[in-house]
């Protein structure tokens, strides 16, 4: 029974991601900027889908920063600067099927606290 249930929250979650992909897409001068969030840790990368290629990345693993909402906001921090200083304000933002509340929002909110438009 408890197999069914996570099946089930992962095919919902794999359908809202689809249907997000197909309205977000990233460029060199606009990447998008997908989130991968686990029980433990919480990364983020910012796409350029054009090229094809990882603009900037940050591992809250590396980071030692788990997967809750004050972290969030201090992997957002690192973020920012890292997009900062490849001279990108402005950027698409992918949440990746997951629901935008908790961890999610935090970072997106602390991206926009240090000057990154979404």
């Amino acid at each position: 029974m408890r197999e069914n249930i996570l099946e089930n929250k992962l095919k919902l979650r794999v359908k809202r991601k689809r249907r997000i992909r197909a309205k977000v897409s990233g460029t060199s001068s606009l990447p998008r900027v997908s989130v991968f969030r686990s029980n433990r840790h919480f990364y983020a990368q910012a796409i350029d889908d054009v090229n094809g290629t990882t603009i900037a990345a940050v591992d809250g693993k590396k980071l030692s920063l788990k997967a809750n909402k004050n972290d969030a906001a201090e992997l957002a921090k690192a973020f920012s600067e890292s997009l900062k200083s490849k001279g990108i304000e402005k950027v698409a933002f992918d949440r990746n099927g997951y629901l935008y509340h908790g961890v999610v929002a935090a970072f997106a909110n602390a991206l926009r606290d240090n000057g990154i438009t979404l």
